[in-house]
């Protein structure tokens, strides 16, 4: 720590002495101290409000900040995982074939629960996705779709599925394909929530629930930032 250094000229009782003025020089005003507090309060609460607006802006046009609470997508991401999104990756291109989607959940917009989900874009407008013994097949192929990513051995809902994706939308499933409410489920899960809400639907109105559209699409998942020992790419 240092010592302030007071150097003080003194009279013979020790009592300190002003330095004369210089002749001819104006008196100098005494600062408001009242005034000099409020300044600094003001400026600080512009700067707070400014980051604040900034913050927003980013938020709802430039990035999405999610943090995921499900398993759904093991092992590419886990549970308590943040991920930050871009809202501009469509700005001028269409979502693709393995892309890492975060998405308002359609079902949950109709009965009025609000949600985000995170998936895998498996199907693409206009596509026929076949779900066959674990493997899936786009529109008629020989070759299954590769896929990588999925966490172990496809034994849930893996047979028996044909999907017509409509135009506009996506076809969209979990990599932990054995724990994943996804596309394969919606349908049936539509039927059971308007039932519940005293609501009508007919099968046709609740295939449709099977599908992300565009418009649902809130951003592409581009990196882990949470866990630190886990910061990385998606893909």
């Amino acid at each position: 720590m240092t010592d302030e250094i007071r150097d003080y000229s003194r009279t013979d009782e020790g009592s300190p002495l002003s330095s004369p003025a210089p002749e001819g020089a104006a008196p100098q005003p005494e600062g408001d101290g009242a005034s000099t507090v409020t300044q600094q309060l003001l400026s600080w609460v512009e700067i707070v409000v400014i980051a604040v607006v900034l913050a927003w802006l980013l938020t709802t046009f430039v990035i999405v900040n999610a943090r995921v609470p499900t398993g759904s997508m093991e092992n590419t991401i886990m549970p308590g995982d943040r991920l930050i999104g871009s809202r501009l990756a469509y700005l001028n291109d269409d979502p693709e074939r393995g892309d890492i989607v975060i998405f308002r959940y359609p079902l949950g917009e109709a009965l009025g629960e609000k949600k985000n989900f995170i998936k895998r874009i498996i199907g693409l407008p206009g596509e026929t996705v076949e779900i066959r013994d674990g493997l899936i097949y786009i529109d008629g192929s020989s070759e299954p779709l590769d896929e990588p990513y999925l966490k172990e051995e496809w034994t849930v809902l893996n047979d028996g599925f044909v999907f017509q994706v409509p135009e506009d939308s996506y076809l969209v499933l979990g990599d932990n394909r054995n724990n994943s409410s996804d596309s394969r489920y919606w349908a049936s899960l539509a039927i059971q929530g308007f039932e519940e809400a005293g609501m009508e639907i007919t099968h046709e109105e609740a295939w449709s629930y099977s599908y992300v559209g565009r418009e649902y699409i809130l951003g592409k998942a581009l990196f882990r930032y949470w866990p630190l020992t886990s910061i990385s790419k998606l893909s």
